[in-house]
């Protein structure tokens, strides 16, 4: 299992390994969950409560079913840790943050400095997302 290396949150990091999506519904102690591609976010949604950290696994970079994973979780209430894992590209983590991604494990360690280039590059969002910022826009028409 690959570090957490960034971290967007106060609270305390979940240690717990992620169980799969299909063993979660069993295993009614398991607050981790991990979810593959393959995975139906949905089916965790009545267990928003009991849940403190969710894992996507991104396994290639050219998979986007992730982004959908996290969005669907957050505008469904999920609050707890969200961590993306796998192949998690500098260019990209932009775009899992404003999903919902909080939390990132890169299986290779991302350049700190180019990772917070990454975060803070536009300081303008042309579409509205999950992380609440208005898109120009909005700002611009009111």
């Amino acid at each position: 299992m690959a570090e957490v290396q960034f971290r967007f949150r106060g609270d305390e990091p979940v240690a717990d390994p992620g169980v799969t999506v299909d063993s979660f519904g069993e295993q009614s102690n398991a607050t981790a969950v991990r979810l593959e591609p393959g995975d139906e976010p949905r089916d965790l949604l009545p267990h928003l409560d009991r849940l403190r950290l969710v894992e996507v696994n991104f396994p290639t970079f050219g998979d986007g079913r992730g982004y959908s994973a996290a969005r669907i979780l957050r505008e469904a209430g999920y609050s707890g840790e969200l961590r993306a894992v796998g192949e998690v590209l500098v260019d990209q983590i932009a775009a899992m943050r404003r999903c919902g991604f909080d939390a990132f494990a890169p299986d290779v360690p991302l350049d700190p400095i180019d990772a917070d280039n990454a975060f803070y590059r536009y300081g303008e969002v042309y579409q509205p997302a999950i992380d609440g910022r208005a898109p120009i826009w909005a700002k611009r028409h009111g």
